[in-house]
């Protein structure tokens, strides 16, 4: 399956606009933005959005059946696996959504299920600290240009991770 691929200089949420691509009749994509006026977490909590960052949702149809738990953890996995060939320390999962590198966050993934014309979607909003990183109370983060003390091209980590999502939804 081919994701197309929608690029925004800015949105609200890439979320937002992959349920938008879905009502609109597509099946499968991923939304790609420099900046996200209302990201958001898991349990509507704020995604913070600092420029330079990795922002971007991908969505497509899955078995209506399938539990969206064992979904989630198989996203933590695909992008872990693809930091770790970036990051020499290592690298967690702290379930249900993030990502953690020396106790700090430096990703988080937002799953979403969506039924609309007797098909049921999976949206996965992903976000990933390059730059810079959110400064948040009683939560520490990290980026991936500071784990690695080297500039980490944004574009080549979006294109690995694109790749991964298209193979495992094949």
């Amino acid at each position: 399956m081919v994701l197309k691929k929608f690029k925004y200089k800015k949105v609200s949420s890439t979320n937002d606009i992959a349920i938008q691509k879905i009502r609109q009749g597509y099946n499968a994509g991923i939304i790609i933005s420099d900046k996200q006026t209302r990201g958001r977490g898991q349990h509507g909590k704020k995604w913070i959005s600092n420029k330079g960052n990795l922002f971007f949702s991908v969505f497509f149809i899955i078995n209506k059946k399938i539990q969206i738990s064992r979904l989630a953890i198989n996203n933590l996995r695909i992008v872990k696996k693809i930091l770790s060939k970036h990051i020499k320390s290592k690298i967690k999962i702290k379930r249900p959504n993030d990502i953690i590198v020396n106790k700090k966050k430096i990703c988080g993934i937002l799953n979403e299920t969506l039924f609309y014309n007797d098909l049921k979607f999976l949206v996965i909003g992903i976000g990933i600290n390059i730059v810079s990183s959110p400064n948040l109370k009683d939560y520490p983060t990290t980026n991936l240009d500071e784990e690695t003390n080297r500039k980490v091209s944004k574009t080549k980590l979006l294109n690995k991770i694109i790749k991964a999502f298209d193979i495992k939804i094949r």
